[in-house]
């Protein structure tokens, strides 16, 4: 399972990682692995509210449909628009190409309060036993 340092964890596996004009989000590389072969995502409308711990998009897999939960308070900014035509790139690259929205926060210090690359690592760990 890859983790960046500079990126910043919820416990429902999003990613965030801060930006000049926000912050990028993504689902982490454990989610995707976990999520099997991402065949479509249903991304927001650019402009739209997301409340933290909510779902605002899904992803589907050859498994199933899941939701993506926003990390904190916010307005997305933008949408990764070549995930219409390439939506395994969340898997492939789910910290590069395959980041979801860039979310403008309500609260810039909502990001602290997400787990650090190693917190999440150790979640992972024991949420997996």
């Amino acid at each position: 399972m890859e983790t960046r340092a500079d990126c910043r964890y919820s416990q429902e596996h999003e990613w965030a990682k801060k930006e000049t004009d926000g912050f990028r989000v993504g689902i982490s590389d454990y989610a995707q692995s976990e999520l099997g072969d991402v065949v479509y995502v249903d991304l927001p409308q650019p402009g739209s509210s997301v409340k933290a711990g909510q779902s605002f998009m899904t992803v589907e897999s050859v498994k199933a449909v899941s939701d993506v939960y926003a990390p904190f308070d916010g307005e997305v900014v933008s949408v990764n628009e070549q995930l219409a035509d390439a939506p395994e790139l969340l898997n492939t690259a789910p910290f590069d190409g395959g980041w979801l929205v860039l979310l403008r926060a309500n609260n810039d210090a909502d990001y602290n309060k997400l787990m650090s690359a190693d917190d999440y690592k150790a979640f992972v760990a024991e949420s997996s036993k």
